[in-house]
């Protein structure tokens, strides 16, 4: 086990308490992301945590595969699935990099709370483009840490990015606005066709972008 999945694994029992106070935020992504969704959809939900966004989205659309490097998010996700009857959600501990997803696969991918903490945004931009069915959507929503947020949210920033550079939280959390999102996804090979930016405490970016049929330099 490498160290951010011991991390995320300690975070998964608190995780969805956590993230409550944030809930205006989620539930705002989370509704203008159905209006994207297709019953005939096979999607990919990239770094799910505990399943709620999966399991919220699984009546909308054909089949979801939701992957998480915790596996301990990846249990609480099944557990939800079980109580909520939800049979068209498959939950597993993995990473978009496995070789076993195969290109032009998925109709729709989603990473909600992602780009912010991953290693190499650029990899992981190529990569979710070439998993893509062609013309298909990528759906994100971003914490924009450089923009607009209340005292305590700052103040809580602040401490995460002292415990980053201590090696206590090992992951990278990115401060980054909403235009530099754009940046990445045009230079992943993606244009925006919806987005806004939405902010309850903190400034999070929703935007959902279509795969370009040939990506540009």
């Amino acid at each position: 086990m490498n160290k951010s999945e011991e991390f995320w694994d300690g975070a998964s029992k608190n995780y969805d308490k956590t993230e409550e106070r944030f809930e205006y935020i989620h539930s705002k992504s989370r509704e203008n992301t159905r209006k994207f969704l297709k019953d005939s959809d096979i999607v990919l939900d990239y770094g799910c945590g505990t399943g709620t966004a999966a399991c919220q989205f699984s009546s909308q659309v054909k089949e979801i595969h939701a992957i998480d490097i915790s596996s301990k998010m990846i249990e609480i996700a099944k557990e939800k699935a079980t109580v909520g009857k939800t049979e068209n959600v498959n939950f597993e501990q993995s990473d978009i990099f496995d070789n076993k997803y195969s290109n032009e696969s998925y109709d729709v991918i989603l990473a909600f709370n992602m780009l912010h903490t991953v290693p190499n945004p650029q990899d992981v931009m190529q990569r979710i483009n070439e998993l893509l069915k062609p013309e298909g959507l990528f759906i994100s929503v971003t914490p924009c840490l450089r923009q607009k947020m209340s005292f305590f949210v700052n103040l809580q920033i602040q401490l995460v990015r002292v415990l980053c550079k201590l090696g206590l939280i090992p992951i990278p959390i990115r401060r980054i606005t909403s235009s530099e999102v754009d940046n990445l996804l045009e230079a992943g090979g993606f244009q925006a066709v919806e987005s806004e930016e939405i902010y309850k405490g903190a400034s999070s970016y929703f935007v959902a972008a279509r795969k370009l049929k040939t990506i540009t330099k």
